[in-house]
């Protein structure tokens, strides 16, 4: 089917092409159906781009979206859902809250299941709601839509493009349980490719290629309660069986939110095309107010600092470690913080409520970068050479810090166990260490 639609539609080759360059491109309509949070804000540059180009898109959400509001550059179109936006700003808070708790290892396993089944069940009642929208799946239906683009972490928008038989191009950074190898076939050793949340590099000791393979079977149990229940629900609504690797095999392009500059060598297959990086390929000019931040710091420069959009605060003891350790360095530091200011935040560090990250990255006076270490902020360290200090929170952020520390491009630390004095030593390594300058891009 995906083969037979991709012949009908030269649109999804125009996408591709209109993605990764600045060529003429045959535009069309396009059905966008993204996953809230930082999985949308890396896709808004992209499809910033496609509407420049010419293309109409359409944005299908759940009207309690958190982050997903109306655009310039593409019209919303929003869906009910059984659940409230303070819902969902709940279940990201509490993700950030929950870093900082220092519980024993089966109580973090018995939250973290927890969690992922309340919000697993959250969204794919959004998905039900979505499906049996008569009217509205109607009216996607008769809007002549081209190509749908989504990301396949939550399998709603597959199901909608197997429904409208429209072929389907996946945005995406990875997917757990080694989905995408699954989906596309393509080989995927133990030998040398670290699973998800190994914190891994490629070249493992023999027991850690054991650890890799028991980190797989042991993650096919979380995946099966995640999506087993999207197999259940496109049976139901398709009218005929389906598995989720049948929803994810049928993509014409995956588009992928990353490149072998971070990321360790692996098989790939040919409809698999690399955009790591796409976040950060616009600069704008500073504000007059970030401006002046940086001309006051003086020969020193500034360090940026930010732990993402889903962390609002740090338990007061580990935010007032780390203000002593900002302290204690000549830079400027510019934190991007929304809780309590630490009583002892010294003169050198300014609390900001947002910052733009990447202008500021690429600032010749920005001298290192403190991250969570997202994909969205590893790539713009990346395309800015500025070198990191690392402090993964959740997710593929364990994962995104070791590349990197491999790489020789910064230093990672434990957010629960690092002291002031393992923060200030690893800003005045990344800022003074030529080799960490060098191997980031940058050389000051």
């Amino acid at each position: 089917m995906a083969v037979e639609s991709q012949g009908r539609h030269p649109l999804v080759l125009g996408l591709l092409l209109c993605v990764l360059g600045p060529v003429l491109c045959h535009a069309g309509k396009m059905l966008l159906i993204p996953v809230d949070g930082s999985h949308w804000l890396s896709m808004l540059g992209a499809i910033q781009q496609l509407q420049q180009r010419g293309h109409e898109i359409v944005v299908l959400a759940p009207d309690a979206s958190l982050y997903i509001r109306e655009g310039a550059f593409y019209t919303l179109k929003t869906y009910p859902v059984p659940f409230q936006r303070e819902d969902v700003k709940e279940s990201f808070v509490s993700l950030g809250h929950n870093v900082f708790e220092n519980d024993s290892f089966l109580r973090r396993v018995i939250k973290t299941y927890k969690k992922i089944k309340k919000d697993s069940a959250m969204l794919l009642s959004g998905c039900s709601h979505l499906l049996h929208n008569k009217e509205l799946m109607a009216s996607l239906a008769e809007s002549s839509f081209d190509v749908i683009l989504t990301d396949p972490f939550l399998p709603c928008g597959p199901i909608v493009a197997q429904y409208l038989s429209l072929p389907t191009v996946f945005f995406l950074n990875a997917l757990p349980c080694s989905l995408e190898f699954e989906a596309t076939q393509c080989p995927n050793p133990f030998s040398y490719v670290p699973r998800l949340l190994s914190a891994h590099s490629d070249h493992m000791t023999f027991l850690q290629r054991v650890k890799n393979m028991l980190i797989a079977f042991s993650q096919n149990f979380l995946c099966d309660v995640v999506y087993s229940p999207y197999a259940t629900l496109a049976s139901e609504f398709l009218q005929r069986e389906v598995t989720v690797q049948n929803l994810l095999s049928s993509a014409s392009v995956w588009l992928l939110r990353s490149d072998f500059v971070k990321d360790y060598p692996r098989p790939i297959m040919p409809n698999m095309a690399f955009i790591g990086g796409i976040n950060c390929l616009h600069q704008s000019p500073l504000s007059q107010e970030f401006e002046a931040y940086i001309n006051a710091s003086g020969e020193h420069g500034i360090v940026v600092f930010s732990l993402g959009s889903m962390v609002a605060e740090i338990p007061e003891k580990k935010a007032m470690a780390i203000a002593d350790a900002l302290g204690k360095i000549p830079q400027t530091v510019l934190w991007r913080y929304t809780g309590t200011p630490p009583s002892n935040l010294a003169n050198n560090t300014i609390l900001v409520k947002w910052l733009p990250q990447n202008d500021l990255l690429g600032h010749p006076m920005t001298r290192a970068f403190i991250t969570h270490a997202g994909s969205h902020g590893i790539y713009e360290g990346i395309c800015n050479g500025v070198p990191m200090v690392m402090m993964p929170l959740f997710g593929d952020q364990m994962d995104n810090a070791k590349r990197m520390e491999t790489k020789g491009a910064g230093v990672t630390l434990n957010v629960l166990e690092m002291t002031s004095e393992d923060l200030e030593n690893a800003l005045k390594a990344v800022i003074n260490d030529k080799r960490k300058q060098q191997q980031s891009g940058r050389q000051i």
